[in-house]
């Protein structure tokens, strides 16, 4: 019963922005780093960036100044910001949640949200 829901994908302008959101039900990601991956046709999927349940941030190096995480424990959502969107963002946008539950550390893929960049 644990689902992650990805949303806020769409065609967007190069240099437009975009916040992605991931629902998460079934679990409180209040415990959780949740973390954002990317994954562009034919290439393999590669991490993006997480943010730890006490909102701890990494990112990777290539990612750096163009996208934030965050998370909002309240509604039980992590987002991610990007910004100055190019063409090479165009991917399709996976959030991931990695999750202490009965002692037991799991993860947890949601199905993606798609971002194309076009104009």
């Amino acid at each position: 019963q644990v689902q992650l829901v990805e949303s806020g994908g769409g065609l967007v302008q190069p240099g437009g922005s975009l916040r992605l959101s991931c629902a998460a039900s079934g679990f409180a990601i209040r415990t959780a780093a949740m973390s954002w991956h990317r994954q562009a046709p034919g290439k393999e999927r590669e991490w993006v960036a997480t943010i730890s349940n006490q909102a701890n941030t990494n990112y990777a190096d290539s990612m750096k100044g163009r996208f934030t995480i965050s998370r909002d424990d309240a509604k039980n959502t992590a987002y991610l910001q990007i910004n100055s969107l190019k063409p090479e963002d165009t991917a399709g946008y996976y959030c991931k949640a990695l999750s202490l539950t009965m002692g037991r550390v799991t993860t947890y893929w949601g199905q993606g949200t798609q971002v194309t960049v076009s104009a």
